[in-house]
């Protein structure tokens, strides 16, 4: 047999096998999607937490050391106050602090206006 079509040979059955050598050839390797099984993982174990839905939250803005916002607009609260846990579900941005400024004066601590401040000073 030509050497280059045994070398052929050999480079398909390593594809089709998933293991090693001696063990059985499949024709497709599975794939397990995680993302929706993440999803009900999480779920099933807020469930177990007993958390309840919290109403009225327009938006959430969680604010980095960096200077960027991970900006939440119309999310699903769910909160376990004795278990301290908070879940907040929905459709995330990432945005400079800049960006969000007009409306976020009321919703900065301390520190990110110290922090906002060493920004005014690099602008002008």
């Amino acid at each position: 047999m030509n050497p280059d079509k045994i070398k052929k040979l050999q480079q398909n059955a390593a594809q089709v096998r998933t293991g090693g050598k001696g063990t059985a050839r499949r024709k497709k390797k599975v794939v397990h999607k995680t993302a929706a099984t993440d999803d009900k993982k999480l779920q099933s174990n807020l469930k177990k937490l007993s958390v309840t839905n919290i109403p009225g939250i327009e938006e959430v803005n969680m604010i980095k050391d960096d200077g960027t916002v991970i900006h939440f607009n119309n999310p699903k609260v769910q909160a376990s106050v004795p278990a301290n846990t908070f879940s907040v579900t929905g459709s995330a941005e990432n945005k400079q602090i800049t960006e969000m400024l007009p409306g976020i004066l009321n919703q900065l601590g301390a520190e990110s206006l110290t922090h906002l401040k060493k920004l005014a000073n690099n602008v002008t």
